[in-house]
């Protein structure tokens, strides 16, 4: 089943559950101000508020078109009134549109149906790149300099969730919630078996030592 996961920066999002409609799974997810905490499957779309707590909307909207995990998203960003100033600003700082508060599951899924392209028309951003590592989602394969990695498909969403999250010190839950596999419940230690299939696989092409261990703390994906 294909999956459309929809993120909103407010955070009655966390009340509201999944939906099912001509053979799609829309998805709901809080999204913090440094971006998705977790991979984000299919197509995506992006629900902003005007006021954030840590941020204005705009800034958070611009943040969000510099960010190459949300490339291909679509923004909607939430207004406070329906004067001409906030709705330019709001496609001046790269909304795709924009819509009146407050929101709440009725309105985003409206919106989405009614806007969302049907299915296989719009896909994610195909292909990941990170010095000589490409990541083509639409293939599920991996190359280091042309060479392809052989990944199960944890190992595939681990590395690209690694890879998208560089610099960053992940734990073993923080991994875990990022491939959404706490529901139901893994053992933690699963993810070393993970990161060491990764690491091999990683070794075989010439890969090097990107994927490091920080003690205590979890693991890092060390960019170019």
């Amino acid at each position: 089943m294909d999956t459309v996961t929809i993120f909103l920066t407010s955070e009655e999002v966390e009340t509201f559950e999944d939906f099912i409609h001509d053979g799609r799974r829309y998805v709901f997810e809080r999204l913090a101000s440094d971006g998705p905490s977790r991979l984000a499957d299919g197509p995506v779309w992006i629900f902003v508020d005007w006021v954030m707590d840590e941020m204005s909307g705009l800034e958070m909207c611009r943040r969000l078109r510099a960010d190459s995990r949300l490339a291909d998203a679509h923004v909607t960003m939430m207004l406070e009134g329906e004067t001409e100033d906030e709705r330019r600003r709001a496609l001046r700082a790269g909304a795709d549109d924009y819509m009146l508060a407050p929101l709440d599951r009725t309105k985003v899924l409206d919106r989405v149906l009614a806007v969302h392209a049907p299915a296989g028309q719009r896909r994610a951003t195909q292909m990941i790149e990170e010095g000589d590592l490409r990541i083509d989602l639409g293939a599920l394969q991996a190359r280091w300099a042309g060479k392809p990695l052989a990944l199960q498909p944890n190992e595939f969403r681990l590395l690209r969730f690694l890879v998208e999250n560089p610099d960053r010190v992940l734990s073993r839950l923080a991994l875990i919630a990022g491939l959404g596999k706490q529901d139901p419940p893994i053992d933690e230690r699963t993810v070393d078996v993970w990161i060491g299939r990764l690491r091999r696989a990683l070794k075989a092409v010439g890969a090097g030592h990107k994927l490091r261990t920080v003690r205590s703390m979890g693991y890092v994906w060390d960019s170019d």
